[in-house]
C-alpha cells in the first residue's frame, strides 16, 4: 500500500489511466459509499487529463436517477429501495456506456434526469473521440449488471461512519437546521449505509476493484493495486 499527498495520488491515477490501451474511449468507474469523495477525486482527475490534452467526459451516477416515486416507492428510509431502485442502470448502459465501448459508435448522452425537476432529461447525443476518457463517479457501480462495463475501476473507501460525519457537516454547512442535521442522520443510518452494506455483501465490490483509494485522511490517502489488476504507474 502506498501513500502520498493529495496530488501524488491524482498524479499516479493520471499514469494508471495512461497505462490502459483500448480501441475505444476508456471507461473509468469511481465507486464508493456517499460522501467518500468520489466526484471531487474525478474532477481533480479530470483537470490532470484534460492538462494533457486528453479528452474527458464526465458523468456522474446521480443522471441516471429514476424520479422519486420510483426510487422511494418501497419508502423513504429504505435500503433496499436505495440499492434496487434509485438508478436506471439499463439507461445508463444503453446512452452511455455501451456506446463507448467496444462495440460502440461513440454517440452517448452524458444523464437520462434532471434532478432538480424530478423529470426525464434528454441531452443531445455527442461523438466521443476514440481516445476519450469516460470519468463516471457514484455509488453501486461495481454490481454484476455493470462490472462489465469498465475498463478500469477504482473504489474509493471511507469507514461508513465517517461517511455519515462528513455528510452531516456538509449538510450543517450548508443550511444551518438541528432538523436538517437529524434528517441527515436518520437517512446514513436507516438507507445509505444498510444500503452499502448490501452492496458489500451481495456484489463484493473491493474484490473487483482495480486500484483502492483510502480516502478517510483526504490530504494524506493512501492507495493499493489489487493484484489481478494488470495496469501499470501506481
Amino acid at each position: 500500500m502506498d501513500q502520498g499527498t493529495r496530488g501524488e495520488l491524482v498524479s499516479r491515477l493520471a499514469e494508471a489511466i495512461r497505462s490502459v490501451t483500448t480501441a475505444h474511449p476508456l471507461r473509468v468507474a469511481i465507486d464508493g459509499p456517499p460522501a467518500a469523495g468520489k466526484t471531487t477525486l474525478a474532477d481533480e482527475l479530470a483537470v490532470v487529463l484534460r492538462a494533457q490534452d486528453r479528452d474527458v467526459i464526465r458523468a456522474t451516477i446521480d443522471d441516471f436517477l429514476f424520479p422519486r416515486a420510483q426510487r422511494y416507492r418501497r419508502g423513504q428510509y429504505s435500503a433496499e429501495g436505495c440499492y434496487f431502485d434509485a438508478h436506471d442502470r439499463a439507461a445508463l448502459c444503453r446512452v452511455l456506456l455501451d456506446p463507448l465501448g467496444p462495440s460502440g459508435d461513440r454517440r452517448f448522452q452524458h444523464a437520462v434526469y434532471d434532478r432538480d425537476t424530478d423529470t426525464a432529461s434528454s441531452p443531445s447525443a455527442t461523438t466521443a473521440p476514440a481516445d476519450a476518457v469516460l470519468l463516471f463517479d457514484g455509488v453501486f457501480l461495481l454490481r454484476p449488471e455493470l462490472i462489465d462495463r469498465w475498463d478500469l475501476r477504482i473504489f474509493v473507501s471511507v469507514p461508513f461512519m465517517q461517511t455519515a460525519d462528513r455528510a452531516r457537516s456538509r449538510g450543517t454547512a450548508l443550511a444551518g437546521s438541528t432538523a436538517d442535521t437529524a434528517e441527515i442522520e436518520r437517512s446514513w443510518r436507516n438507507r445509505y449505509i444498510p444500503s452499502q452494506q448490501l452492496y458489500f455483501a451481495t456484489a463484493r465490490p473491493t474484490d473487483h476493484a482495480d486500484i483502492i483509494v483510502h480516502n478517510d485522511q483526504l490530504q494524506r490517502p493512501t492507495w493499493e493495486v489489487r493484484p489481478h489488476s494488470s495496469i501499470r504507474g501506481v
